[in-house]
């Protein structure tokens, strides 16, 4: 047990309780430091998206966050950071500006917080610098504040105007739609085309696949990230029965389908290349399916040190550490049981994971997803059928085709 666990007195089973984190470092299994920074730079969102995990889900600590990280822990993180760095060698890092509306900080904030990060790691660390936000706030100004400070953009929309409204609105009602869109306009012009990262696309069923993925790619984005909605079994995703039927898998093969059958890769797909890349013997582009060892920490406005936000869709408090970057090192979160079993692989999966055919690729599916009340996360995800069926159809497919390449030479 440590620190964290006393945060919630609701800690499940597995692996609060039951992970034994002192015997297995004992045996010798050791931590994987952090490499992916996520900052909550901002602690509140102008937009009321239905499908929130933020602000829509089981946990609503973020009401007793104060809005903006304030200069002391803003050095705080940063030197924390740093140290982190120093400690393990690292040489490069990813660093999320994330929220809330991360744009709601400011231009000037963002180019500072980026500025005291870069002097404060040693000579020859390179730092990615991401911000996630939803358009609204992104005009000519911030771009080239943005651009400036190297700091890449991520833009979260979810297809046409018709499909973006259905959950992306303003809390009055309004569409968002067209600030996002006109935000998009500039970040794929020149020379702002240089720091656009990709567009995350919430998948819902109730929006045409290849509709959607069309609807992004006129958007001209270098990468696109569908996301699963996020849920559990005690909380279900939309549409996401307790059986054996694949609503979110025939969504996405539809969307994969259309993206294979294209003369020239128009756009990287982020899951798509994730699972083929695994089928090749390769490493996953996501934390999301795999069984590599997850590298990713957050760290909130008031300075606590917290595991991923999906954590949200379980209960309160569920991404909690007990851990603060102004009392403590981010190698202590190294060994909170979360951590560790976002790190362990194939340890950390269900017996029923544990002898699936697609167990290596798939990983088990993403930790959040995992959760049953009672239990914890030692659970297949609530996505296990769709998995299944995704990854087998695009396992044939790679089979197929690299059959039909070795003939053709």
């Amino acid at each position: 047990m440590t620190a964290g666990d006393a945060v919630n007195p609701e800690n499940p089973q597995w692996p609060h309780q039951l992970l034994d984190v002192a015997a297995l470092r004992a045996a010798g299994t050791q931590p994987q430091p952090f490499r992916q920074f996520v900052l909550k730079v901002y602690s509140r969102c102008n937009l009321s998206c239905s499908y929130c995990y933020v602000y829509e889900m089981a946990d609503q600590s973020w009401r007793h966050q104060p809005r903006i990280m304030s200069p002391h822990i803003v050095r705080a993180t940063v030197d924390r950071i740093a140290e982190h760095v120093r400690a393990h060698g690292l040489r490069r890092i990813r660093v999320a500006l994330h929220g809330g509306e991360p744009l709601l900080s400011g231009a000037l904030f963002l180019e500072n917080f980026a500025d005291r990060l870069r002097r404060a790691l040693p000579a020859g660390v390179t730092a990615d610098l991401v911000v996630q936000t939803n358009g609204t706030r992104l005009d000519g100004a911030m771009v080239a504040v943005l651009r400036r400070s190297g700091i890449r953009v991520g833009v979260s929309i979810d297809g046409i105007r018709v499909a973006s409204d259905r959950h992306r609105r303003y809390p009055s009602g309004r569409s968002s739609y067209p600030a996002v869109t006109r935000a998009l306009d500039l970040l794929r012009a020149d020379p702002n085309r240089a720091i656009y990262a990709g567009l995350l696309c919430t998948i819902s069923l109730e929006n045409d696949p290849v509709e959607t993925y069309e609807a992004l790619l006129s958007h001209e984005p270098p990468m696109i990230d569908f996301l699963l909605p996020h849920g559990t079994w005690s909380s279900p995703p939309p549409f996401r029965a307790p059986d054996a039927s694949t609503p979110y898998a025939d969504w996405l093969l539809k969307v994969f389908a259309r993206w294979t059958a294209a003369p020239r890769q128009e756009t990287s797909v982020r899951l798509f290349e994730g699972i083929i890349s695994q089928v090749l013997g390769g490493p996953s582009t996501t934390e999301a399916i795999g069984l590599a060892a997850a590298d990713a920490i957050v760290i909130d406005t008031d300075g606590s040190i917290k595991q991923i936000d999906p954590l949200s869709a379980a209960y309160e408090n569920a991404a909690a550490t007990g851990l603060t970057v102004t009392k403590h090192a981010l190698d202590e979160a190294l060994d909170h049981p979360t951590t560790v079993a976002r790190q362990i692989g194939l340890a950390a999966l269900s017996p029923a994971c544990q002898a699936c055919a697609v167990r290596d690729i798939c990983g088990g599916g993403y930790y959040p997803h995992r959760y049953r009340s009672g239990e914890g996360f030692r659970n297949p995800s609530v996505y296990c059928a769709d998995l299944m069926r995704l990854i087998t159809v695009i396992r044939a497919y790679v089979a197929k085709e690299v059959a039909r390449l070795a003939t053709a030479t």
